[in-house]
């Protein structure tokens, strides 16, 4: 009897790790730039849903594993000093490695975003959160989220700005 509900648990818990490892993979590898740690991230936070997962509700599995991802992130920003952001050379025109060098400069750009304003940026507009949502994950206002998200945008349109202008010249 003990053990069927647990193999249900477990097959339930299986679907559901099968069904969100990518999604949770790539919010880790843009909150982290660095996919061995994205990897580790996500295996920390699919663990650790694993253990709560009697208390987990249905249907909000997926908000409680990025919600554990995105503090597994903080806590490893808190155990590490604080990095500058390199210096990025712009390219002064395309060549055939364009999405390459898009998708590297993207994430050039977010890692040079205070880490509260990446983590919003990367919840609210790549994961498509809601204001509220997006505060929830995070354990912050509404206001603060739209603050950071406010900044951050900013920051990456001044940072894009200069690509910009030399690619239309």
């Amino acid at each position: 009897m003990f053990g069927l509900p647990m193999r249900e648990r477990d097959a339930e818990f299986t679907r559901f790790a099968r069904d969100s490892a990518a999604t949770l993979k790539r919010t880790a590898y843009l909150l982290t730039s660095d996919r061995d740690l994205a990897d580790d991230l996500v295996q920390e936070a699919l663990l650790r849903t694993y253990l709560a997962w009697r208390r987990v509700r249905a249907g909000e599995a997926t908000a409680y594993a990025r919600r554990t991802l995105v503090n597994l992130n903080i806590d490893r920003w808190r155990k590490r000093p604080a990095v500058p952001a390199e210096v990025v050379e712009r390219p002064d025109s395309r060549n055939e490695h364009a999405r390459v060098d898009d998708h590297d400069q993207v994430l050039r750009m977010l890692a040079s975003l205070p880490a509260q304003q990446r983590r919003v940026i990367v919840l609210r507009y790549y994961n498509d959160l809601s204001e509220a949502d997006t505060a929830a994950a995070l354990g912050i206002s509404t206001g603060a989220v739209k603050s950071a998200a406010s900044r951050g945008l900013a920051a990456l349109r001044a940072a894009q700005s200069p690509a910009s202008e030399g690619s239309n010249s």
